[in-house]
């Protein structure tokens, strides 16, 4: 799971542009959205495009989106269960 972790950091570094971060500075379990990370609405879209990408996930929603989406922890949990590639 620490290697899934540790590849979605890098995976979202690369799909948000935040090319001033790296994944150390990422917690796991700091929220994405609001006062965590930051992100918003079109890096949701981003996220989604990210896993259907890398993992062959898709969502029904964008609003299925919101409990994965919590954390890196969250969307590695979801990744696990979920994959297809």
């Amino acid at each position: 799971m620490d290697e899934l972790i540790y590849a979605l950091k890098e995976q979202i570094i690369d799909a948000l542009n935040l090319e001033e971060m790296t994944p150390d500075e990422i917690e796991n379990d700091a929220p994405l959205f609001g006062n965590g990370l930051g992100l918003d609405s079109i890096d949701a879209l981003e996220l989604i495009v990210l896993l259907e990408k890398h993992y062959g996930i898709k969502l029904a929603s964008p609003a299925e989106g919101k409990s994965i989406f919590k954390s890196v922890s969250t969307i590695a949990e979801y990744v696990e269960k979920n994959r297809k590639k």
